[in-house]
C-alpha cells in the first residue's frame, strides 16, 4: 500500500458563532429591587493552523476539506456567563503557505509550534447586566452573539530542502536523490514518473542536507504547462539549484546547452508566491548518464561552454556511481556557506497598530443602488447592528444611541440626509429619523441624552390641577354630592 501525497487543498472554514447574552432580573425575598443579573455570551471557537512536524502531507484536507469550530453557549441570569466555543487546531505540515482563493498570500507557516488564526471566533453579546449604566439602570434587553468568520482558503505546501533538483522528464533525478540518500522514489523508462516531490537526507562529511527531486520540468511550465506549477512552487525555498542535464537523450533539438536554457528561461518566467527571487541562488550543473560514451563524449565537449557561463559542472552517473562523492561534497560546502550567510532568526514580533487619531470608525458614502440613500461603513457600526434584536424596542433604542455617539447622526446630516431617506449600514437598511430637532445631533455628557427632555407626558401635578378646576366649576355649576363621590373614585383609581 503506498501513501498518497497531497501538496495542495482547499479548505472550507467556519468559527463558532458567539453565545447570546442574558436579560435577566435578580428575584430574591425581601429584595424588590435586586437588579440585573443576566450574564454575557461566551466566545465563539477559532479556527487555528498549527505547524507540525509530525505531518508531511495534506492528505486529511483532501478527503476532509470542511472544517467548523464550537459556538459559544447562551449567558444565564444570577450573572452566569456562557461558555466558550472549544476552537479547533489543524496540524499542518511545515513549509504550508496560506492563500485566498484569488492567490493573496495570508500566512508561510515556518517552525514548529507557529500559529496561524485562520478564521476568528465570533464575539459573545453582552448580558443586561453590562449593559446597566447610570442612565440604563436596569436593561430589558442584551446583545446578540457574533455569528463566527467563515473563509475559503488554499493549502499549498512548499517543499523545506536545501537542495533542489531540476531537469528534464526522465533526466535521471529521482535515480540520482535514491543514490545520494534513502529515499525511494519511482523510476521507470518514461517522462513524469515522478508526479509528486521527493525528499531524502543526505551526508556529507559532518554536513547533513536535504535534497528535493520534484517533477520534471517543460517549457511552458511557467505558464502552467505539464505539471506546471505544481513543480515550480517546490523549489521556492531551497538554496541551491541543481539543474540535471541528460547527455545520453536521442530526442530531436534536445542537447546540454538548449535543455539549460530551456530551464533558466521557465525559472525567469516564474514568479516566486513568496516574493523571493531565484536569480541569486546558486546553480550547479549535473551532467548525468555518462556511463554511456556518446553521452561522456557530448558531456566532455559542452563542459568548457557551461563553465565560460561561471557555472560548476560535474560528470555524474547514477548506475556506476562516477562523481557522486565529489558532487556531494560540493553541494555539502554550498550550503553550509548558504547557512552561513544566512540571517540569525529572529523571535516574532508583535506589532501594535493603533488607529490614527483622525480615524473616525466608520465612513459614509451615498447608495449606489439609491440616489437618496447612504451607505455606513466600518467594523464598529457593522458589529453593533449584527448584535441588535430588533424585535426589543430598547435594544433599537440603545442601537441609535451608540451610532449617535460615534457620530453617525452628525455626519449623515452634514452630507444632506433627509429624514426618511434610506441608511444602510451592514445587512439592514434603515428609514433614517434623527433622534434630535433640526437633524442636528449634539452630544450631551455621559448619563444625558437631549432626547430625555422632549417628554410630552402630563404630569402627576398637572392631572391634579387639572381635577380640581373641573371640581370648582362643578360646585360653582350646581353640582351634587354623588358627582364629588366620582371624582374622588376617579382620583383613587388613577392613583
Amino acid at each position: 500500500m503506498t501513501t498518497r501525497f497531497v501538496d495542495r487543498a482547499v479548505i472550507h472554514l467556519a468559527a463558532g458563532s458567539g453565545g447570546n447574552g442574558c436579560a435577566s432580573v435578580h428575584r430574591e425575598k425581601f429584595k424588590p429591587l435586586g437588579g440585573p443579573d443576566g450574564g454575557n455570551g461566551g466566545q465563539g471557537g477559532d479556527v487555528l493552523l498549527v505547524v507540525d512536524p509530525g505531518v508531511h502531507t495534506l492528505l486529511d484536507f483532501h478527503f476532509r476539506p470542511h472544517a467548523r469550530a464550537g459556538n459559544g453557549k447562551q449567558g444565564q441570569g444570577g450573572n452566569r456567563n456562557g461558555a466558550a466555543g472549544e476552537s479547533l487546531e489543524l496540524r499542518v505540515p511545515e513549509g504550508t503557505v496560506v492563500l485566498t482563493e484569488d492567490g493573496e498570500v495570508l500566512a508561510d507557516l515556518v517552525g514548529a509550534g507557529t500559529t496561524f488564526v485562520a478564521a476568528k471566533g465570533g464575539r459573545g453579546g453582552l448580558g443586561n447586566a453590562a449593559l446597566a449604566s447610570r442612565a440604563r439602570k436596569a436593561p430589558g434587553f442584551a446583545l446578540l452573539g457574533e455569528e463566527g468568520e467563515e473563509r475559503d482558503l488554499v493549502l499549498e505546501l512548499r517543499s523545506m530542502a536545501d537542495v533542489g533538483l531540476l531537469g528534464f522528464p526522465s533526466a535521471g533525478k529521482s535515480s540520482l536523490i535514491s543514490v545520494l540518500s534513502a529515499a525511494k522514489p519511482k523510476i521507470a523508462d518514461y517522462p513524469f514518473t515522478t508526479l509528486v516531490p521527493n525528499l531524502g537526507v543526505v551526508t556529507a562529511g559532518e554536513t547533513v542536507f536535504t535534497m528535493a527531486d520534484v517533477p520534471g520540468l517543460i517549457p511552458g511550465a511557467s505558464a502552467g504547462k505539464g505539471l506546471g506549477l505544481d513543480f515550480l512552487r517546490h523549489i521556492e525555498r531551497c538554496a541551491v539549484l541543481v539543474h540535471v542535464i541528460d547527455c545520453a537523450t536521442y530526442e530531436a533539438g534536445r542537447d546540454p546547452l538548449s535543455d539549460l536554457d530551456a530551464l533558466e528561461d521557465e525559472l525567469a518566467r516564474y514568479t516566486p508566491a513568496l516574493g523571493d527571487s531565484m536569480e541569486d541562488r546558486p546553480r550547479v550543473v549535473v551532467l548525468n548518464k555518462v556511463d554511456v560514451p556518446d553521452a561522456a563524449e557530448l558531456a566532455e565537449f559542452v563542459r568548457p561552454d557551461l563553465e565560460a557561463r561561471g557555472m560548476r559542472v560535474f560528470e555524474i552517473s547514477t548506475v556506476s556511481r562516477q562523481g557522486l562523492r565529489e558532487l556531494t561534497y560540493a553541494l555539502g560546502d554550498i550550503v553550509e556557506q548558504t547557512r552561513a550567510q544566512r540571517p540569525a532568526a529572529e523571535p516574532t514580533k508583535i506589532v501594535l497598530a493603533p488607529p490614527a487619531v483622525d480615524d473616525s470608525g466608520f465612513s459614509i458614502e451615498p447608495d449606489p443602488a439609491d440616489p437618496e440613500g447612504y451607505v455606513v461603513r466600518g467594523p464598529r457600526p457593522e458589529r453593533w447592528v449584527r448584535q441588535t434584536d430588533f424585535s426589543n424596542d430598547e435594544a433599537v433604542g440603545y442601537l441609535g444611541d451608540r451610532l449617535n455617539r460615534l457620530g453617525v447622526e452628525e455626519e449623515l446630516a452634514r452630507m444632506g440626509a433627509e429624514p426618511g431617506c434610506r441608511v444602510t449600514i451592514g445587512d439592514y437598511t434603515f428609514d433614517w429619523e434623527p433622534s434630535t430637532p433640526g437633524a442636528v445631533t449634539h452630544l450631551a455628557g455621559r448619563g444625558s441624552d437631549p432626547r430625555l427632555e422632549q417628554n410630552h407626558r402630563v404630569s402627576a401635578a398637572e392631572r391634579k390641577q387639572a381635577r380640581r378646576e373641573r371640581r370648582s366649576e362643578r360646585w360653582a355649576g350646581g353640582g351634587s354630592a354623588a358627582d364629588m363621590t366620582d371624582d374622588e373614585t376617579d382620583e383613587t383609581e388613577e392613583r
